[in-house]
């Protein structure tokens, strides 16, 4: 039987044992968890503590926890790992200024993606951008598919650097934001405007021109905000 460190409560000791499995590839990505009969039994624990460090590993993006399913371990990423901090972020966009603070650095992160996409995308980034534009027009009378498709513009422009730190921050900010983005009037007047701003966005960095690029990307979010602002107010 596994002893508990000097130090550390029960359930740390059970954590830290589960979590050197999961990065060792012992306990694999997919793969269940022990039975709670079988880690009470090796670890010489209760079934509180159990259900404790489940918890506490499920908090952490090691494994998905699910009602009357056994816990099932994660493949480490970058995912999991905005993933472990989505509830603390929908508690702070639950605060004043929280939503315009989280949007403000979209604006930023969007705007140095842009300005590297006019100076580095290939010939596949520029043609996955341009697929990305026509489905964008093509959905504009749409609004949910013109939604997706609107995402979809955004998250190639994560993609270009090849960097998978990027493409987990859009799904993140798409998935936080999304609770506010759907409460707002869908209007294919709206879309179209979208769809122009892309555009604008796509020839810049076609014509390798960063400034420009940069300036229409800044010009459609900030539009894009002030459309939330009228709806929702100070957020």
């Amino acid at each position: 039987m596994a002893k508990q460190n000097g130090t550390g409560r029960a359930a740390d000791f059970v954590v830290d044992t589960l979590q050197q499995r999961i990065q060792s590839g012992v306990l694999a990505d997919g793969q269940p968890l022990p039975s709670e009969r079988n880690l009470i039994e090796e670890f010489g624990i209760s079934r509180t503590v159990v259900r404790e460090a489940v918890r506490m590993l499920s908090s952490k993006g090691l494994i998905e926890a699910r009602p009357r399913y056994r816990p099932v371990v994660r493949k480490l990423g970058f995912d999991s790992a905005v993933d472990a901090v989505s509830s603390i972020v929908s508690h702070l966009l639950g605060q004043p200024g929280g939503v315009k603070n989280l949007f403000d650095t979209r604006i930023m992160i969007e705007a140095a993606l842009v300005r590297e996409a006019a100076l580095s995308a290939d010939k596949d980034n520029i043609a996955e951008l341009k697929r990305a534009l026509e489905a964008n027009a093509s959905a504009i009378d749409n609004s949910d598919l013109f939604y997706q498709t609107d995402n979809r513009f955004h998250e190639v422009l994560h993609e270009i650097t090849q960097n998978p730190v990027l493409p987990a921050l859009h799904r993140a900010y798409t998935t936080w934001l999304a609770p506010h983005w759907s409460k707002m009037a869908q209007l294919p007047e709206r879309n179209r405007e979208n769809y122009v701003a892309h555009r604008r966005i796509y020839e810049a960095i076609l014509m390798r021109d960063p400034d420009v690029a940069e300036a229409a990307l800044r010009e459609h979010l900030q539009s894009a905000w002030s459309q939330v602002h009228k709806t929702f107010g100070e957020i």
